[in-house]
């Protein structure tokens, strides 16, 4: 006997894996409008990553906890026969797409995905009753059953039982919650919550990594939880919050947990990387939105052909960022940070522009007025941290400005400030960067002088002679929200009562800059206006600024040399001649920097991870990077946004050489 049936919402999925299931075939491919299943929902987050493979516990998770792509019931007959479900593009055939699968003896602990559903509404049902009370879950969960209500997430504790229904699968009209709560009244207190949302962290043997997710867990800081649930398969961990917070809190998770850091093999490219450029047969230089090394193309070739890994910088770039810099009104000196990139021709260079330079070692401080012989010694600002004695004294000789972050220097050395103008640098207690490695401030970092050891400071000045004559705080790097530097001078204005001499306010770096696509820019304007109101309403104190990143990151690529390509199983590998001791950026913090294929202008349809030579496993310049596909040994490469901490803090590992460096002059006008 034969009936039509009526599926609704992914019937066709549903239809499908049936139908391949009855049929014992070989793999059954569900064709749609997206490439397969992300790490988020990619329409909310463009940095969401293509799930390469999953097993079928997983996909049913992701599905099951908020993810449109495929219909949570298609994937049941699938698994009972193990038949491949394969997710493709309809619109993108050239795609790779999602594999659904048995994995035998697959156990690695990782989150794949984060999942949202919103509208949920939770049930808490509080009683002293149910205290070692045979019976109470059912005779409750019986009233649920009655109405025709299906519960999804359960909490529960020895006075409360908290449910949430989910709109899907429930009608929630205000009258049959009513009707729900008039009938639980007997046995509880029951209330409605809502609206609110569940975000679920989907993955594998998520109970193993717990201890990995602590920094995660902080996002939950400032929200009301109201329900937590780890399920028994160990294949999610959620968190029901209020709806309305939900999009930012899963924005910041799926930074912390995809982005930055490297990624396991079955992530593929991010949504952007995918559909970035206007058209997939997009030249992926010229998709580079207006970059300047899209402009000079056969310019860097020509370098290249020279030799390779090299870095190369553009002077335009350079000094028209020292030129935005030296043009906000609200700051009386901005000094480069000198560790970002020591090249002699930018240390000139900027030299030339006005600016002043900050220096952590007595080698940038010989280096910046060797290279600038007529540099008046005041604009230069030595900031060294746990120095030996001889590195002070040296400094003070020359005349330059000397900042110090520890007690230790005026209690073991007082005679050797005597009579001098000093700067201190304080802690204002928490930590900001895009990594944990560029926060300097908060207990876990060893810069500056905490605020209740400011009165012990004072008495130690006052002893030696000392006059405190500026304060500095620097709160991390790659921060692109001006209310930082905001709260960094009122953080030292306040501090600086204690001081009677203080005029000068440090207020660090940091200023970040975009890495990725989609990433908004510092706002310098947005950032001049807030210190603008804070040198009105302060008129006494002169502001300085420290930049080093801002000033270079973008004026710099690496120009490296394509030396062997490779297949393992399903993954592919870009060898280049440049690896983690030209650029230890990715290795070090799991920064990410754009790569492209110079020498093609082909489709990016091969996806590969990009590695160097090092004889390390963390040799990974870039993970999943969309390559055209007819990469080939030999090919120029170039990796974006690294003029600061590239050169600067390369090595001879593995006893392999350091990358030439030049400046590519500024063409002749017409």
């Amino acid at each position: 006997e034969q009936h039509t049936v009526l599926l609704g919402r992914g019937g066709s999925d549903t239809s499908a894996a049936y139908l391949a299931a009855r049929l014992a075939a070989a793999r059954c491919e569900i064709w749609t409008d997206v490439p397969g299943m992300f790490t988020a929902n990619p329409r909310d987050i463009p940095a969401a990553r293509l799930l390469r493979a999953l097993d079928y516990d997983e996909a049913q998770e992701i599905a099951s906890t908020g993810a449109k792509v495929l219909h949570p019931r298609a994937i049941a007959p699938a698994r009972a026969t193990q038949i491949p479900l394969e997710i493709r593009c309809t619109q993108h055939p050239e795609l790779e797409g999602t594999l659904i699968a048995s994995r035998p003896g697959y156990a690695s602990a990782q989150v794949k995905a984060i999942s949202t559903k919103g509208g949920v509404s939770l049930i808490s049902m509080d009683t002293n009753a149910m205290w070692q009370q045979v019976g109470f879950l059912a005779d409750i969960f019986a009233v649920f059953k009655r109405h025709g209500l299906s519960i999804d997430l359960v909490s529960t504790s020895e006075m409360n039982v908290t449910v949430s229904l989910d709109p899907s699968a429930n009608a929630l009209e205000p009258a049959v919650i009513d009707a729900l709560l008039s009938d639980l009244a007997p046995l509880c207190r029951a209330r409605r919550i809502g609206p609110c949302a569940a975000i679920s962290l989907v993955g594998r043997n998520i109970r193993g990594i717990l201890h990995q997710l602590g920094p995660v867990l902080e996002l939950f800081e400032e929200q009301k939880v109201y329900l937590l649930s780890q399920a028994a398969s160990d294949l999610n961990l959620s968190f029901v919050v209020d709806e309305e917070e939900a999009g930012r809190l899963v924005r910041r998770l799926h930074a912390h947990l995809f982005e930055g850091h490297d990624a396991p093999l079955e992530l593929g490219p991010a949504w952007q990387d995918l559909f970035a450029a206007p058209e997939p047969h997009a030249d992926a230089a010229a998709a580079a939105d207006d970059r300047w090394w899209s402009r000079r193309r056969a310019d860097l070739l020509l370098r290249a052909a020279a030799g390779t890994p090299r870095y190369v910088y553009d002077q335009a770039t350079l000094q028209a960022h020292a030129r935005h810099l030296t043009a906000l009104t609200s700051l009386d000196r901005v000094l480069y940070a000198v560790k970002a990139n020591p090249h002699p021709e930018i240390l000139r260079l900027f030299a030339a522009e006005g600016l002043g330079f900050e220096c952590v070692s007595p080698g940038e401080v010989e280096r910046v007025l060797s290279i600038n012989p007529d540099l008046a010694p005041e604009r230069v600002l030595f900031t060294p941290n746990f120095a030996p004695r001889h590195e002070y004294a040296d400094a003070l000789a020359r005349g330059v400005r000397v900042t110090l972050d520890n007690l230790h220097p005026l209690q073991a050395w007082p005679d050797l400030f005597a009579g001098r103008e000093i700067f201190v640098r304080l802690d204002p207690g928490q930590g900001r960067g895009h990594h944990a490695y560029v926060r300097t401030a908060g207990a876990s970092s060893k810069f500056g002088v905490e605020p209740e050891q400011l009165d012990r400071l004072a008495a130690l000045a006052e002893q030696a002679g000392a006059r405190i004559i500026g304060l500095h705080a620097h709160t991390g790097s790659g921060v692109r929200d001006p209310d930082n530097w905001l709260q960094t001078a009122l953080f030292l204005i306040e501090q600086a009562a204690r001081f009677p001499h203080v005029h000068t306010l440090d207020l660090g770096g940091g200023l970040g800059v975009p890495e990725r696509p989609g990433q908004a820019p510092l706002d310098l304007l947005a950032l001049d206006a807030r210190l603008a109101e804070v040198r009105a309403a302060h008129p006494g104190f002169r502001l300085w600024m420290e930049p080093g990143r801002y000033l270079v990151a973008q004026a710099g690529v690496l120009l490296a040399s394509c030396t062997q390509l490779k297949t393992k199983g399903d993954v592919r590998y870009v060898g280049l001649d440049a690896g983690m001791h030209t650029l230890i950026r990715p290795a070090l913090y799991g920064a990410h920097h754009p790569i492209i294929n110079l020498s093609r202008q082909t489709p990016r349809t091969l996806t590969a991870h990009v590695v160097g030579p090092i004889c390390e496993t963390g040799d990974t310049l870039g993970f999943s990077r969309r390559l055209p596909a007819d990469t080939a040994e030999g090919d120029v490469f170039l990796l974006d946004v690294v003029g600061a901490y590239g050169a600067a803090m390369s090595s001879h590992y593995n006893l392999r050489g350091f990358a030439a460096e030049e400046i590519l002059p500024t063409p002749p006008g017409p």
